[in-house]
């Protein structure tokens, strides 16, 4: 019933909303290639309009004085969207990674924090469930960490839906409800808490399939690589969040897009999640 009332919406704001309509048309025209990281594929896709995510500060003076983009009040007119009970609306993305993309933001302008809404991730899953949700965290590639939100995306387009126990990730799935909520609690609570951060630091997807909530956390060190502020040719304007994770990486920049090796695919990785050796 959702996936219909989402589908709807797909129709009528493509047809509705020049901007939204413009980049879904260009994003069927994006380069992709495709790279094998130690038995890993992952997905290069070169798309220009995700600049200004890539490139996003989150820094609070910067957010204190910028207009908070998910906020009913601040949203391009055009952009409709459907409640998720009272808590949430579903909204297409106008920048989109995925054929299809969503974005969930709360109602309410609050910090981009996961414990007291795992459960409400599961919930959307279960309903939404053509789609993969997807959760990062404030330092881990959140463009909006001062206002909470899911993102979704459709079902068949990231490599980790067939292999959910990658490298790096913390995979586990259950019919039950609440051994997931148990499963990710006791995760949550086993993770380090970083200076003057107040929640661990992960990028969290979670899908609905054939009965089973399917989970996969990646735990995160730091939001960018070394290569996002080296200069010259070592330079790679990556930003990694839960797509990444899941075996998409986004090259706003044809520059990164033509030069980028598995070999860079591992570095950043193990950069950004700590591993020692490599994938």
């Amino acid at each position: 019933m959702l996936n219909n009332k989402v589908h709807q919406l797909f129709t009528s704001q493509l047809t509705d909303w020049g901007q939204a309509s413009t980049n879904y048309q260009a994003l069927k025209q994006v380069k992709v290639k495709t790279l094998d990281v130690n038995g890993c594929l992952y997905h290069i896709q070169l798309n220009s309009a995700r600049i200004t995510s890539v490139t996003a500060r989150n820094d609070a003076q910067f957010l204190q004085a910028r207009k908070c983009f998910l906020c009913s009040e601040n949203r391009p007119p055009e952009q409709r969207g459907i409640p998720f009970g009272k808590k949430y609306t579903i909204l297409v993305n106008p920048f989109p990674i995925f054929p299809r993309h969503l974005t969930i933001p709360s109602v309410e302008h609050t910090p981009q924090r996961i414990a007291s809404r795992f459960e409400d991730m599961l919930d959307i899953a279960c309903q939404l469930d053509d789609y993969i949700i997807f959760y990062n965290g404030p330092k881990c590639g959140a463009s909006a960490p001062d206002h909470f939100h899911f993102q979704a995306g459709n079902k068949g387009f990231l490599p980790i839906e067939n292999n959910p126990n990658r490298h790096n990730a913390i995979h586990f799935e259950s019919a039950n409800k609440q051994d997931i909520l148990n499963r990710f609690w006791q995760v949550y609570n086993s993770m380090p808490l970083q200076q003057d951060d107040d929640e661990p630091r992960f990028n969290l997807l979670v899908w609905h399939e054939r009965g089973q909530w399917i989970t996969c956390l990646f735990p995160r060190t730091k939001q960018r690589p070394a290569c996002y502020h080296a200069e010259g040719s070592a330079n790679l304007l990556i930003t990694p969040g839960s797509v990444e994770m899941g075996g998409v990486i986004i090259t706003p920049l044809e520059k990164d897009f033509e030069k980028i090796t598995a070999q860079d695919i591992t570095q950043i990785m193990c950069e950004v999640t700590n591993v020692v050796s490599p994938m």
